[in-house]
């Protein structure tokens, strides 16, 4: 494997713009888990990439923005991280409570353990070596934001000088209130989301009941495309994403009911290593600086000036 000098990744981030992360409604962004940096993004036509270092254990860390609950549909390679399918925007995803910052830092085995991201060459890759080649080198995050439901008031009862308590129709085990009919409890209350760690969006649970397979092929269809322009091609083989060591990570499950068929936002990040990234001309290479002329290099010097030699 070959490795890149960790000074001259060191003069290369020296001389790029400050790390900041990627997205409107969460704020997306990759850290080295090994030295702990945020990977600074590069702004190269129409696209963001960073680079990884080969053999470096890698995180995606979200931070929601809002004040409600969001749902990121999350792919690695063209992969879904939680399901390891082939990645689509109506399978699952974790969910982030308001204002939640999580790292997710693995491929999911189980809601306890993750095999960890590892940055390594493509054919090393999960993708590559499940098949899927075709898309290795790309991390995708699908946003949604929750459907909000409206919130009834009761009407009063009989013989009763207060009023009636306030129930939300989403109805998760809502008291019934004279007036108002309960709302048929679901089969299983899911989990809620604990505090350490976010939940998990079942597929199911996450699309809207309202909305037919045949209506979000059609609303898919009708997104606009723009034509990449790409890079010039890389030196050697283009980085991938590994399936790391077993780690510990909890998460629990929940429902989630999205606003729309189509995701809220889209954040795509590209990434390859630092020398490939150089080489592409994403990442521009410091320019050396000349030595600065003296005006006097043999000071001190004689009191006149001597014949040439010859």
């Amino acid at each position: 494997m070959k490795l890149i000098p960790s000074v001259a990744f060191a003069i290369v981030l020296s001389a790029s713009t400050q790390a900041r992360a990627l997205g409107s409604l969460a704020e997306v962004s990759i850290i080295d888990r090994d030295s702990g940096v945020e990977l600074t993004p590069y702004y190269y036509r129409g696209e963001y990439w960073v680079a990884g270092r080969p053999g470096a254990r890698y995180a995606i860390e979200v931070h929601n923005r809002l004040g409600e609950r969001l749902l990121a549909v999350t792919s690695v390679d063209g992969v879904n991280v939680l399901s390891g399918a082939t990645a689509g925007w109506d399978q699952t995803g974790y969910v982030f409570d308001p204002g939640e910052r999580y790292q997710i830092t693995g491929w999911r085995k189980s809601d306890e353990e993750v095999a960890a991201f590892t940055f390594t060459e493509a054919p090393n890759s999960y993708a590559e070596r499940t098949g899927r080649p075709a898309n290795v080198g790309v991390i995708g995050m699908a946003l949604y934001r929750e459907r909000q439901h409206p919130v009834a008031i009761a009407p009063p009862v009989i013989g009763d000088t207060t009023m009636g308590s306030l129930t939300r129709r989403e109805g998760l085990n809502a008291p019934p209130s004279a007036g108002v009919p309960a709302p048929p409890a679901p089969s299983s209350p899911p989990a809620e989301p604990s505090a350490e760690a976010p939940a998990l969006g079942g597929s199911a649970a996450a699309s809207s009941a309202r909305e037919s397979s045949a209506e979000r092929s059609a609303a898919q269809s009708a997104l606009p495309l723009a034509r990449v322009v790409p890079p010039r091609p890389a030196p050697s083989p283009k980085l991938g994403t590994g399936h790391g060591e077993r780690e510990y990570s909890y998460v629990t499950h929940t429902t989630f009911e999205r606003s729309q068929s189509q995701p809220n936002e889209v954040v795509r990040i590209r990434y390859d290593s630092l020398e490939n990234l150089l080489a592409m001309g994403i990442i521009k290479r410091p320019r050396p600086v000349p030595p600065v002329p003296n005006p006097f290099p043999g000071s001190p010097n004689p009191q006149y000036v001597p014949d040439p030699p010859g």
